[in-house]
């Protein structure tokens, strides 16, 4: 399981011209999910995108300007978008080869449970839709993005 992460100033996604999920401040990650992964390693990654230290600590100024405090611990959002891209192989050719993804059926279970558990652990969690032709719009802030693996 990869999860491309941002910390954003603000993110939101469209469907078919309708706003199905938008945060402000927070982090948007772009999650693909791979053939072994399992809700164990969801739960593991969830885990990860909420408390990887990517906010600045405005507390406290002998801290200034490091990277120590999470999205939970600022109140931030958490914008979850499924992203089987993020699986291709890319080392040989000029295509990418999509066999590292996990099966879409599979995928989007997974994915449903991804979301479920991430809403149990934080209270300001929206998604994209699997599956879906999504128009994502972020104003990344730093810019600051991590590739994140379970």
């Amino acid at each position: 399981m990869r999860a491309l992460i941002q910390r954003v100033q603000h993110a939101s996604v469209t469907v078919d011209e309708q706003c199905i999920g938008e945060i402000g401040r927070g982090v948007l990650a772009y999650v693909g999910l791979g053939p072994d992964d399992t809700l164990q390693s969801a739960q593991r990654m969830i885990d990860k995108i909420l408390t990887y230290r990517i906010f600045e600590n405005a507390d406290d100024p002998a801290k200034a300007g490091k990277l120590d405090k999470n999205v939970q611990q600022i109140g931030g959002g958490v914008l979850l978008v499924s992203q089987f891209t993020l699986m291709a192989k890319t080392d040989k050719g000029r295509r990418p080869d999509f066999g590292g993804a996990m099966a879409p059926d599979a995928a989007q279970a997974l994915f449903e449970q991804f979301i479920t558990y991430a809403k149990t652990q934080h209270p300001n969690v929206a998604t994209g839709q699997f599956g879906a032709d999504m128009q994502v719009v972020s104003i990344n802030d730093g810019p600051l993005n991590f590739l994140l693996e379970v």
